[in-house]
């Protein structure tokens, strides 16, 4: 039986989503994991409960639209240095972790008292799901 174009859309976004979930159930210290493509669209996200929302809606599109612009920028310098693996970005209130796949970017939000160590054993678990 042949899927129709939105049977196959909803199916991916089903998959993306339970990517999403299993990392986010790597670490308590995980408060956000997102899909994005590469025109920084959300295609899925999960915030974990009771976590404080520190973006709005708004500046949140202009955060995922700043990091694919990034990761598509660097895109057309990796035959020169090599593909970028992951990125970090250490803010006071929240450390980022994002990771291009071929699904597109997946965006991470860590707690801010994350240890170098810990966040290095994170990435370690998530480069394993994406």
């Amino acid at each position: 039986m042949n899927r129709t174009p939105n049977q196959n859309w909803l199916k991916k976004i089903s998959t993306y989503k339970k990517k999403c979930q299993s990392v986010l159930n790597l670490s308590s210290s995980i408060r956000y994991v997102g899909l994005v493509n590469q025109y920084g669209r959300t295609l899925t996200g999960i915030i974990k409960p009771g976590t404080t929302i520190l973006l709005k809606s708004e500046s949140a599109r202009n955060e995922f639209f700043l990091v694919s612009t990034l990761f598509n920028m660097r895109n057309k310098i990796d035959v020169a240095i090599g593909t970028m693996d992951y990125a970090i970005f250490k803010h006071d209130k929240v450390t980022l972790l994002v990771f291009q796949s071929k699904e597109g970017i997946y965006y991470v939000s860590l707690n801010p008292n994350v240890t170098l160590d810990a966040t290095v054993k994170i990435i370690s678990k998530i480069k394993k799901i994406v």
